[in-house]
């Protein structure tokens, strides 16, 4: 029998079309005030220039199809929520770094590839558990990400107004280049490991082991060097594949966004590398699957502990018709305490269905809790702890662990709970910077990685 190739994209169902979404019942979707106005936004958002290109996708594609084989790791990291209000390159760059860290650390400790995706250049939206929401006694239309309405508490700028759509498009698209240069451009050299350590984490444990793993690459590189092996031809050596992704939740813009690829004549939505549906969206019949349904770009689906055998099947039959691996990606949040059995039966059901899935953890969601003071946080106990029962679970039933999905920020904040610096509920208020849910900083980031790669070697 012959099998697909790697970065071979699934057909997309006949007669699809990028606006097949429509007929369906599309869950999160903003109460926008004016209908022509929105429309019109979206046609001149149709005709702006791809953010990202099919090529790239089918790249991403192929890397996947490594980590659903197990020979490969995934690690999906970025903001809970892109802020429009904290846009600069530092900050980027700052992001980056950390993820390229974590990237470092997983490959020198495992020695498996890191196939390293963002939650960066389009992730703005965010799924609500209610329209509205109370702020200061004044009932408010609730803040779904800065592409829809504002986070400030007033009625004008809790209004979703469809010119967000476009200043969403055109900051990706900055993003983006910037991001390009950064891991294409040097930044991302692999002989400027050390450079990548910021200030408030190479004065802490997890940044002396980070500069310990530094020195000795730099050692195997002049050791390379000394032996006559030409460095500079070594492309992998000096700039670094990586790609982005957000939830696609906004359909509209996600449909403006959807091209037809004319080498190979299959849709793309160009907003992202990969886009993924979330738990509150991912319903059997609803538009949400509807649309991914027909794109060919690598998608993911978050899995929570209410998903079932039935449910998660029917998911892949939809989304991964042809078994194509690399295509889907199963994100498990499941919530610590509660990893063995929830996943283990879905684990069983799509490894004998025969759909070669890479399995993800997302051990962000399923442990927030609102803390004494009335933020919302996570412990970082408790998002090792999930990882820990992903890891085993997997292993018992004989399933690659392939990825981690983790939200985090190259800044200093204070948004979770414990770590090495052992952030307590009354320090929460010191940096919470978050625009929606609560992310890792840095020197937990970096921590978070060792343990993973700890986890990998067993």
């Amino acid at each position: 029998m012959e099998h697909p190739r790697d970065d071979a994209a699934p057909p997309a169902p006949a007669g699809w079309t990028p606006g097949a979404w429509r007929a369906k019942p599309a869950a999160q979707q903003p109460d926008w005030p004016d209908a022509y106005a929105l429309e019109q936004t979206l046609k001149s958002l149709s005709t702006l220039p791809p953010l990202v290109f099919a090529g790239e996708a089918r790249h991403l594609h192929s890397a996947l199809a490594q980590v659903a084989r197990g020979e490969a790791f995934l690690l999906q990291a970025g903001d809970c929520a892109e802020s429009f209000a904290e846009f600069t390159a530092d900050n980027i760059r700052d992001k980056l770094k950390v993820i390229l860290q974590m990237a470092v650390v997983l490959t020198y400790g495992t020695g498996v590839p890191v196939v390293k995706v963002g939650r960066i250049a389009g992730q703005f939206a965010k799924p609500r558990s209610a329209p509205t929401e109370t702020v200061a006694g004044q009932e408010l239309p609730s803040f779904r990400g800065h592409i829809v309405n504002d986070d400030a508490p007033t009625l004008a700028a809790r209004t979703p107004d469809p010119a967000r759509l476009v200043s969403a498009y055109h900051q990706s698209a900055s993003t983006l280049n910037l991001l390009r240069a950064f891991t294409k451009g040097g930044f991302a050299d692999l002989s400027e490991v050390h450079m990548w350590n910021q200030q408030f984490v190479a004065s802490s444990s997890e940044g002396q082991r980070y500069n310990a793993i530094a020195e000795e690459i730099e050692r195997a590189l002049r050791f390379m060097r000394a032996c006559g092996i030409n460095l500079a031809q070594e492309q992998s050596l000096h700039q670094v594949d990586f790609w982005t992704s957000h939830e696609a939740l906004i359909l509209g813009y996600e449909e403006a966004m959807t091209r037809n690829d004319s080498l190979t004549g299959d849709w793309y939505d160009t907003s992202a590398h990969m886009v993924w549906v979330g738990e509150r969206t991912r319903q059997i019949g609803g538009a949400h699957l509807e649309f991914l349904a027909g794109i060919a770009n690598p998608v993911g689906a978050k899995l929570g502990p209410a998903a079932t055998t039935e449910e998660v099947l029917e998911l892949c039959a939809a989304l991964d018709p042809h078994r194509t691996p690399g295509r889907l990606t199963l994100i498990s949040r499941m919530g610590a305490g509660r990893v063995s059995e929830k996943l283990r039966p879905l684990l069983r059901a799509v490894l004998t269905s025969g759909h070669p899935v890479v399995w993800q953890c997302d051990p962000m969601h399923g442990n927030t809790f609102t803390g004494a003071g009335g933020r919302k946080t996570r412990h970082f106990d408790d998002v090792l702890a999930e990882i820990s029962e992903f890891f085993a679970v997997c292993r018992e039933e004989g399933v690659w662990p392939g990825g981690v999905h983790v939200e985090l920020t190259g800044d200093s904040v204070t948004e979770c709970l414990g770590g090495s610096e052992d952030i307590l509920e009354d320090q929460l208020e010191l940096r919470y910077t978050t625009t929606c849910d609560p992310r890792l900083n840095g020197r937990q980031s970096l921590d978070l990685a060792f343990r993973v790669a700890e986890l990998l070697r067993q």
